[in-house]
């Protein structure tokens, strides 16, 4: 047996500003990429651990990952897709591909569609698994050039190497003729709300539990929620599922429309309701004992947010909370002038609002901050928490700017804090901390989530904002809901 296994991961924010060059994505291959992610919480190691298992030779022509932005340059998706496709050329009996679910590029709206479409123009019959993101926005290209789909069960998303796991376990056993995979998929016109989405709670959580409960008990071979990724101007987005029965698409069939009916009937409950910035953080001032986890959930970079707007961050010093770490921000020219300066120094900051988003018609506005500079690091830790488990990060050079009693985390890298490495890497304990400011969604909680006291949702301004009112949409598929309430389930 000889299998291709590869990672193309990008979530496309279609509104932000940040271009996605292959550079973005640090694509790796061969030995070097095995051993990065050998062990790792991700699917592409668990398609190496089968791979072994089966006692068989594979190749990885690339993993890539890049974390979300604008969409991805079309020159490097057409030679990342090259790589992969080039792997499939030379001959192989099956397929695992890691891919995300909710890729743009300059040219197509369905990056993954596109990649699956070019393998499959190769070799026509070839058994294909595919791992994807909760954030998946289904297409029936997707579908139709796959033979096995999964995807995350978890956001935070802690099971992705499992994900892996189910959907390459499903792949061999079909390559045997031990099972024969039927899959059925269904997208519901909803523009549901991240903050509603996950499955840790409700509406989500029964509707996903049902999933999971169904394939583990044999019921049909996998079955997966997609809660889907708003923040893409296209026609295909939306919450849907894929199915996978056996043979028969009949008991596959009666679960996919058993699970897209609770979700329609509860397309209300997957709708965020905002509050003013002040509002939030006067609430947060209420409450005595810490930390108090605030997360500032409009530019967070892990949706393709710029992680440089400040208006958050400037309410926290006017209303003069104290004992804050706060970050990370990312500031390349901040990070310089105090690495110039050097540890203990006293500087004076313009600090972020670097960046410009013109389709929401925001512009840069840096804040000034003075403070000294308290550490400076290689912005380089290992994933300690049950996200991305045992992977490498970098966030760039880091620099902490100490303004009175707030920690101010800077960095060369835009970085999501899902992990407390961010802060510890850089000496600052956030759990000793009354206050945390984050740039974040759901993520977060895997890491904060064990040391928070209260978590409280702070709705600043960006390209990530949950007042979908504020986009732009012209691609949709309309009616679509809430943006159209009296959308039916059909639309």
């Amino acid at each position: 047996m000889k299998l291709v296994l590869a990672t193309m991961r990008h979530e496309t924010n279609t509104f932000s500003p940040l271009p996605t060059p292959l550079a973005a994505f640090g694509p790796k291959s061969g030995d070097r990429a095995i051993a990065l992610y050998r062990d790792t919480n991700n699917p592409i190691a668990a398609y190496i651990d089968i791979a072994e298992r089966e006692g068989a030779e594979y190749v990885v022509p690339l993993i890539g990952n890049a974390s979300p932005s604008g969409a991805v340059n079309q020159a490097a998706f057409d030679e990342m897709s090259d790589s992969i496709c080039a792997a499939v050329k030379a001959g192989c009996d099956g397929v695992m591909l890691d891919l995300h679910g909710a890729m743009v590029t300059e040219d197509r709206d369905d990056g993954e569609g596109e990649l699956l479409r070019r393998i499959r123009a190769i070799a026509p019959d070839m058994p294909i698994a595919v791992a994807l993101d909760f954030h998946t926005n289904l297409s029936a290209v997707m579908i139709a050039n796959s033979t096995v789909i999964t995807g995350y069960c978890t956001y935070p998303h802690i099971d992705m190497a499992e994900t892996g796991q189910r959907a390459g376990d499903t792949l061999i056993r079909a390559m045997r003729g031990e099972v024969k995979p039927v899959m059925l998929w269904h997208s519901l016109p909803m523009l549901t709300h991240m903050l509603r989405q996950t499955p840790l709670d409700q509406p989500m959580k029964d509707i996903m539990n049902r999933a999971m409960r169904a394939e583990a008990a044999g019921e049909v071979l996998n079955a997966s929620i997609f809660g889907g990724f708003p923040l893409a101007d296209i026609p295909h987005v939306g919450l849907g599922a894929v199915v996978v029965g056996d043979g028969d698409a009949k008991g596959a069939g009666a679960l996919l429309d058993e699970l897209m009916e609770q979700a329609w009937e509860r397309r209300a409950d997957f709708v965020f309701e905002i509050e003013p910035v002040e509002t939030s953080l006067q609430r947060a001032m209420e409450l005595d004992d810490g930390p108090v986890i605030l997360v500032d959930h409009g530019d967070n970079c892990g949706a393709g947010g710029p992680q440089d707007n400040m208006d958050v961050l400037e309410e926290v010093l006017r209303l003069g909370l104290d004992d804050v770490a706060a970050g990370p921000i990312w500031d390349p020219e901040s990070v310089a002038r105090m690495m110039d300066a050097g540890v203990g120094a006293e500087v004076t900051l313009q600090l972020g609002g670097k960046t410009d988003s013109p389709a929401m018609e925001l512009a840069g506005r840096p804040i000034e901050v003075s403070g000294t500079v308290r550490c400076i690091t290689d912005g380089r830790f290992v994933v300690t928490g049950p996200m991305a488990t045992g992977s490498p990060m970098n966030m760039g050079r880091t620099a902490v700017l100490r303004a009175g009693s707030v920690d101010i985390v800077v960095s060369e890298r835009r970085h999501e804090p899902f992990d407390t490495g961010c802060f510890t890497h850089a000496g600052i304990d956030p759990a000793t901390k009354h206050y945390v400011l984050i740039k974040s969604r759901q993520h977060f909680r895997a890491g904060f989530g064990p040391i928070a006291k209260h978590v409280v949702l702070v709705a600043g301004p960006g390209v990530c904002s949950s007042d979908y009112e504020a986009f732009p949409f012209k691609n949709l598929r309309r009616p679509i809901y809430p943006l159209d309430p009296d959308a039916s389930r059909n639309a």
